[in-house]
């Protein structure tokens, strides 16, 4: 695991930088993750409160 702050990213994001930034933060691709957010976005709308949380919790960073 990374030991960076887990923060919104602000040039790789689609709508808030959630996605990207928790991909950075796990070193994975960032597709990987938008496509596991939307499946569980669809499938029981959980993904669609954590995304929500995680926008409104984490900061932005630069990265």
């Amino acid at each position: 695991m990374s030991k960076q702050k887990l923060a919104l990213s602000t040039t790789d994001k689609m709508i808030a930088g959630v996605c990207a930034g928790l991909a950075k933060h796990l070193e994975i691709d960032t597709t990987l993750v938008r496509i596991v957010m939307l499946v569980t976005a669809i499938c029981g709308s959980i993904g669609l409160w954590v995304y929500l949380i995680l926008w409104l919790v984490l900061s932005q960073k630069n990265s």
